[in-house]
């Protein structure tokens, strides 16, 4: 598709329930997003991206090219329309949390496993008071009911721009405990990322790497930092 805009900027809307609210402004017209609604968004931080985004566009629109708009609509068209059904899809990640399924603990990434992952769930018991059950093999041990509940309740305290991000973040994770590491402010990452891809790390280790698994994850980590982003813009 051709450019059909000189000028991307950002405007300011008064809500009376929300507040200030942002939107994107092509030569002064505000966009909509994918699924028709309009684009509006909780911080000038990320409608600003948002709208650089479109500066960044060269000629030719390239709609491969729009990241965080893709984020940001999927949590207006979507999250923001049943965010009930949004938090049921984010919590089956705490009930199969990859952190909490460790090897033999005579096998050598058990010790790995009990290195890394133990500190991120020791921190998240201790900031949500919740008890995660640890698992030695790969048979399903359900997590206590009280944990789930009240990671739901910490869920539903967040914006959808966050459950959005949540949502990926746990996807790509396989853990929910690393999602909601991952949307604290400070966060390490690559410390995340390297903890959700331990067990492939070890693997690549004993067996070497092949080019194409290389660039999936790379690909699977900017995808991870993408999720962040959209957190931090939405709550700057």
């Amino acid at each position: 598709m051709k450019r059909f805009y000189k000028d991307a900027s950002v405007g300011e809307m008064a809500d009376p329930d929300k507040g200030s609210q942002w939107r994107v402004l092509l030569d002064g017209r505000p966009i909509k997003t994918a699924g028709g609604r309009p684009q509006v968004v909780s911080t000038q931080a990320l409608a600003e991206a948002l709208a650089a985004e479109w500066a960044a566009q060269g000629e030719q629109i390239d709609a491969q090219s729009f990241h965080l708009r893709d984020l940001a609509d999927f949590a207006i068209d979507a999250v923001a329309q049943d965010r009930a059904q949004t938090i049921r899809d984010i919590l089956p990640y705490a009930e199969t949390d990859t952190l909490c399924y460790r090897g033999d603990p005579e096998d050598a990434l058990y010790e790995r496993q009990l290195a890394v992952w133990e500190p991120l769930l020791a921190e998240a018991e201790t900031r949500y008071d919740v008890r995660f059950a640890r698992v030695s093999g790969i048979l399903h041990k359900p997590q206590p009911a009280e944990t789930l509940s009240r990671l739901e309740t910490a869920l539903a305290a967040e914006n959808d721009f966050v459950l959005a991000s949540l949502k990926m973040l746990s996807s790509l994770a396989a853990s929910l405990v690393i999602a909601m590491a991952a949307i604290r402010p400070g966060t390490d990452a690559e410390a995340l990322w390297n903890a959700a891809s331990l067990e492939e790390d070890w693997q690549v280790e004993l067996w070497g790497e092949d080019w194409e698994a290389a660039e999936r994850r790379a690909a699977r980590f900017e995808a991870f930092r993408l999720a962040i982003r959209l957190a931090e813009l939405s709550r700057a």
